[in-house]
């Protein structure tokens, strides 16, 4: 797993299309069915929908337990979306499409 630096929001503008930039922390449990499925169809939802407008970090719970403690995880796998706009919580395999995109924002 790839650490990143902070970026203050106002930062967080593609420079190739002046869009914003969607921040999304996927938890999951290791390589589990739901934690590898979720990660499949994340990415490909990203790739569709937010073609170099997105960051994507993939935080393993096993292997970063502190910062699963620090987000107050309810359930797994689970989606955070932390920018643009107000922070949204998706929970499962991300195989509902529809709710994916609702839930980024995305209709």
């Amino acid at each position: 797993m790839i650490k990143k630096e902070s970026v203050p929001l106002s930062d967080m503008i593609n420079d190739e299309t002046g869009g914003p930039v969607f921040v999304l922390r996927l938890f999951i449990t290791g390589a589990s069915p739901n934690s590898t499925r979720a990660i499949s169809n994340l990415k490909k939802i990203c790739e569709e929908h937010l073609k170099n407008q997105y960051d994507l970090e993939i935080i393993d719970v096993y292997q970063q337990p502190l910062t699963a403690e620090h987000e107050q995880l309810i359930a797994l796998p689970l989606l955070i979306k932390k920018a643009p706009g107000m922070e949204k919580r998706l929970i499962g395999d991300m195989s509902n499409k529809q709710k994916v995109l609702k839930g980024l924002g995305i209709e």
